[in-house]
């Protein structure tokens, strides 16, 4: 159902692709921001990526344009950011959703991993950020969705020091910038998903945290969940786009868990 809540905006959402078939968080944030009336700049590093991505939205009728994207690369960043200028005018939204991690603990994580999984789940939200900004500033008005993990507020499972530490600093990220631009009308807030059953888990955590058995690694994540039930990426897009929307136009420095009551448990 749509109430056209973001009839108007402009939204860049990066991570806009998929490693499988299904509801990343990325693609159902993509589909649900078109749904509710704004035009979707779908950024990814594959346009393959993002093939399910087009073909849904598509299929409600809204309006999306896919972008091919390094969003590690800052120079390829700015080209994009001007491709969305030039194709709708201006920048309402932002999400911040390129992240993935990568196994391996204080001792057994190397220093390159290190380094990539820094640059990768929290230096791309401060570069795409800082292009995407001068536009909002000069209009004085914006939204900024950064997508994070409960990996980066307490022990979820898994050793994955690194996307954990890069989380931890995508949340404290926004709490800073939301007070500096704050003035400016710009609100910066996060997401903040907990063990969903996205197309990563099985194509990559699978491998990586249960030797390719998913049904075991489902039942593992589920039983840390209070709720009897296991999320997907349409309840990330669901708190992105609230976050996103004028309902949310007095919230801003502040984070949305999404994770089933998973890390208000003390066990």
């Amino acid at each position: 159902m749509s109430n056209k809540r973001l009839e108007g905006k402009v939204a860049i959402v990066t991570g806009a692709g998929c490693v499988g078939p299904g509801w990343g968080n990325g693609r159902a944030i993509a589909y649900r921001f078109a749904q509710e009336g704004a035009r979707v700049f779908a950024v990814d590093r594959s346009k393959d990526a993002m093939a399910e991505t087009m073909e849904r939205v598509a299929s409600i009728s809204g309006e999306i344009r896919a972008y091919e994207c390094d969003v590690t690369d800052s120079a390829a960043v700015q080209r994009m950011v001007d491709a969305c200028l030039e194709t709708y005018g201006t920048v309402d939204i932002l999400v911040n959703n390129v992240g993935a991690p990568c196994a391996g603990g204080a001792m057994a994580l190397t220093e390159e991993q290190w380094d990539a999984q820094l640059d990768l789940n929290l230096k791309t939200v401060f570069v795409v950020s800082r292009c995407v900004l001068p536009v909002m500033k000069e209009k004085a008005a914006g939204a900024i969705v950064n997508i994070a993990s409960t990996s980066g507020i307490r022990w979820t499972g898994a050793p994955q020091i690194g996307y954990a530490a890069a989380k931890a600093g995508v949340i404290q990220y926004g709490r800073v910038a939301a007070v500096e631009l704050a003035p400016h009308g710009i609100r910066v807030n996060a997401v903040v998903p907990g063990q969903l059953h996205t197309p990563l888990v099985d194509a990559v955590l699978a491998r990586t945290q249960a030797q390719g058995d998913i049904a075991s690694l489902l039942e593992r994540r589920k039983r840390r969940i209070p709720m009897p039930f296991t999320g997907d990426g349409m309840d990330t897009a669901n708190a992105a786009l609230f976050l996103a929307s004028d309902e949310a136009r007095f919230i801003t420095g502040t984070e949305l868990v999404v994770d089933g009551g998973m890390s208000a448990r003390c066990d």
